[in-house]
């Protein structure tokens, strides 16, 4: 079993930048890629950016390469999501996710079937 639990979540001014991070405990080691997702209120979770145990790749949706950055400490166990730039469409509840999988094509890491860990989430709010 793997634990994830995010943090950094809050409110803040469009604009601004936010640092989430996901720590994780249990059988890290079998962990092949970590991605980070949220969920709008009325809308489905959606991915954001994975990267794989070595750091080597990262994956990033379209809305938002450019103003995310994901990257990894592995002495902490920690995955962390730099996003800069906020808009109000950004606040969401913001999920990280592990997954035991290693698949060569990144689009694997933009679905939800291929992480079978997740955090609880953690809330990000944006005014305007």
């Amino acid at each position: 079993q793997v634990q994830l639990v995010e943090s950094g979540g809050g409110l803040v001014q469009a604009g601004d930048s936010l640092r989430l991070s996901c720590a994780s405990n249990g059988r890290t080691f079998t962990v092949y890629a970590t991605g980070w997702f949220r969920q709008a209120p009325g809308k489905e979770r959606e991915f954001l950016a994975a990267i794989t145990r070595s750091g080597g790749r990262q994956y990033y949706a379209d809305s938002v390469k450019g103003r995310f950055t994901i990257s990894r400490d592995n002495a902490n166990n920690s995955v962390a999501l730099q996003m800069d730039s906020l808009k109000s469409e950004d606040a969401a509840v913001y999920y990280c996710a592990a997954s035991t999988k290693a698949y060569p094509v990144g689009n694997y890491y933009h679905a939800q079937r291929t992480y079978e860990y997740w955090g609880q989430g953690t809330q990000v709010t944006v005014s305007s």
